[in-house]
């Protein structure tokens, strides 16, 4: 009894259960859970051929066991809320381990936040923000309005901008290499990461450029104007982008579509119809490289690499009209060789220099940066298309390519075929529906069309994003999507506000004038 000492505080801490940990250790786990491939934050399904990707409808799912084509948001998740309590967390361990308030973590936690509360406002309207962040202080936050929300989300990316800046001027370099899975503290990456971003975000307004609040054209002709202040993308090697690396135990890194699975799945996932004629239309070749000819289409013909054997299915169908479909070979499948082949396959991009390329296109073509015109649109608008083709080794000054298809009959990806064609850009661009239009409102859905064509299977939901804010492209609908044939406007709240925090989800409802939380109510961003 003398010789024991210790309060029985000290003997209720659990050794194996740490109350710190390095900031580095957040770090990696959050950009994990950015990717999709985390255990939060995956925003619904914005992996590589996840549920978002249908969503997006670039390809289909023909067979119930592995799930359908119905836009399934009868409530979305606050899960992002989770993340984001970690990046809070993340940077009160930078600071409790002496670092200034202004350092590498505080500043790409801005543009987590910033990543996040984009993506939730974009679903659901308006959300918990300002209570929200009091952390578990506050169990039932009032919502924010969804203009609020956008005036955070482009403060905070200014602000990372500001500090990213100062943290590069002092050449520090205290981000951890090793778990910043994207850029490898690399805080010049961040830095146009930040920009690259914010241009997304403020043409996400467009429908809001008259809000004085928001000041949309200045704040996206500032970026454009000043590229010392705001350097962003200049090249695909500047892309915010999911590398799949798989080896030893890091098994959550594998493509999920892979050898393993080629036998179980290959039949499963056919392209949709909306991807498929959006090149086809166009006579574009990037068809042959992320498709397979539809089988029964082909017949004896030996020459596969003809735009008129690539079809793809309405995500409007019905599952089983579409298996049906798909297993006689009237549709397209998913490329074997490019998708089937390794377990890499290609990298996610989140926020990609293509994506903001058109992104500039589109502002200039609004009139928003001022000095610009539409030949500078135009520059725009072919770099991103090129850079896209180039994303699939289609050089454009060549002329003769290879396609690669799993040849009729046959069962597996090791007898994948070799098919020549050629292509000549100039040609492609010559045609009236895709050399720059001089109206406005044509250049525009060229300029939309072709971003949708460039962010496929990438890209998260700016495609159903773009989509929304402009009917680019036409997105098929039926009784295959649900919500009686009608594809969404917006997610539902989670059932758990309406148990938990009842008050505060009524006051939402009522503000933003939704006659019920369903899926077909628009959002202060829409109107």
């Amino acid at each position: 009894m003398i010789s024991c000492n210790k309060q029985i505080q000290e003997k209720q801490l659990d050794p194996n259960n740490p109350t710190s940990v390095p900031p580095g250790l957040i770090l990696g786990t959050v950009l994990t859970d950015i990717s999709g491939t985390g255990s939060e934050g995956g925003l619904g399904g914005i992996n590589s051929w996840d549920n978002v990707q249908a969503w997006n409808q670039y390809h289909c799912q023909n067979y119930d066991y592995y799930g359908n084509n119905i836009y399934s948001w009868t409530n979305g998740s606050f899960n992002p809320y989770l993340v984001i309590k970690n990046v809070i967390q993340m940077e009160k361990e930078a600071t409790s381990r002496g670092a200034l308030n202004v350092n590498p973590y505080e500043a790409v936690g801005r543009f987590i936040r910033a990543y996040y509360f984009y993506n939730t406002t974009s679903l659901f309207g308006d959300v918990p923000l300002t209570e929200a962040l009091q952390g578990s202080n506050n169990s039932k936050p009032a919502y924010t309005p969804q203009e609020q929300v956008f005036q955070y989300v482009l403060n905070e990316l200014d602000t990372a901008n500001t500090d990213l800046a100062s943290l590069i001027a002092s050449n520090d370099n205290s981000l951890s290499a090793s778990q910043d899975i994207y850029y490898h503290g690399n805080l010049a990456a961040w830095q146009k990461l930040v920009n690259s971003f914010k241009l997304r975000v403020l043409l996400s307004l467009s429908n809001k450029a008259s809000d004085a609040a928001l000041n949309v054209p200045v704040q996206f002709s500032s970026i454009i104007n000043n590229p010392i202040k705001y350097p962003i993308f200049a090249s695909q090697s500047d892309d915010f982008s999911f590398v799949y690396n798989p080896g030893g135990t890091n098994t959550y890194s594998t493509y999920p579509f892979n050898p393993s699975n080629f036998g179980s799945i290959a039949g499963r996932y056919n392209m949709a119809s909306t991807y498929v004629s959006a090149l086809t239309n166009l006579s574009d070749p990037r068809v042959f490289i992320t498709c397979e000819p539809a089988s029964a289409l082909v017949g004896s013909d030996p020459n596969l690499a003809q735009f008129k054997y690539f079809v793809g299915a309405s995500t409007g169908e019905s599952v089983q009209s579409m298996y049906g479909n798909a297993s006689a070979g009237l549709y397209s499948f998913i490329n074997r060789r490019r998708y089937y082949s390794n377990f890499t396959g290609e990298p996610n991009v989140l926020v990609g220099y293509k994506e903001m390329c058109f992104n500039i296109a589109e502002a200039i073509i609004r009139g928003w940066v001022v000095g610009k015109n539409n030949i500078d649109a135009e520059t725009w608008y072919k770099e991103g298309i090129t850079a896209s083709m180039s994303f699939y080794g289609i050089d454009i000054t060549q002329s003769n390519f290879t396609a690669y298809f799993l040849p009729v009959g046959a069962n597996s990806v090791t007898q994948v075929a070799p098919y020549p064609f050629t292509f000549s850009f100039s040609n492609y661009y010559a045609q009236p529906s895709v050399k720059f239009s001089s109206t406005p409102s044509t250049a525009i859905s060229q300029i939309v069309l072709q971003k949708y064509i460039a962010c496929f299977e990438n890209s998260g939901y700016e495609p159903y994003y773009n989509w929304r804010r402009t009917g680019v492209p036409s997105f098929q609908s039926g009784a295959g999507i649900g919500n009686n044939g009608v594809i969404p406007k917006r997610w539902a709240y989670p059932v758990s506000e309406q148990t938990q925090n009842k008050a505060n989800w009524n006051a939402a409802l009522s503000a933003q004038q939704y006659s019920a939380d369903d899926l077909n109510q628009t959002m202060w961003l829409l109107k």
